[in-house]
């Protein structure tokens, strides 16, 4: 509606526009205040490029990104703190967090998550998603789908190398 200029922009909402892109509420407001290269600039810098990891391995306590399938552009505002990536939602595990095959998956690198949180977990070199409990000292990594059982990993008698990698921050669905 503001484009159609139907509707005005009221004050408050120029000053969290202005804010967010750190420009001067006569940028938007004058007539010719912000030329296309404003804009461009603007926009530049609020744009990150992020690998979509198709691939990690893991090993000697590490973990490695070995295959890189693209890039995805993701606006800056997404973004916190620390190291991001994406992955790919592979299979059905995780409809019930209307997480879905092909979603891409917007990761923060952390080697720890709290109680009930979503992590992206290495299962023997192998990238999945899924729910992460504590409970007497054992890992539980829940799917959020009634069909696939926990895995249950003690720490003690555990043949598996199995790390959580990161936090899913947000799902990203394209239509």
């Amino acid at each position: 509606t503001w484009e159609k200029g139907t509707k005005e922009p009221r004050m408050g909402a120029i000053e969290r526009i202005a804010t967010h892109f750190g420009i001067k509420k006569s940028n938007l407001i004058e007539d010719g205040g912000m030329d296309e290269l404003d804009l461009q600039q603007i926009a530049a810098e609020e744009i990150v490029r992020l690998p979509i990891v198709g691939q990690i391995s893991c090993g000697n306590g590490t973990w490695a990104i070995e295959e890189v399938d693209g890039y995805e552009e993701t606006p800056h505002s997404w973004l916190g703190s620390g190291e991001y990536f994406y992955l790919r939602a592979k299979g059905d595990s995780m409809v019930g967090a209307r997480i879905h095959d092909g979603d891409l998956l917007l990761i923060r690198k952390q080697p720890d998550v709290a109680d009930g949180e979503i992590a992206a977990v290495i299962i023997d070199d192998e990238a999945v998603l899924k729910r992460v409990y504590r409970q007497n000292g054992m890992l539980i990594l829940q799917s959020e789908n009634p069909k696939y059982p926990p895995i249950i990993v003690d720490p003690k008698n555990n043949s598996r190398n199995i790390r959580i990698i990161g936090k899913l921050k947000k799902v990203v669905i394209d239509f």
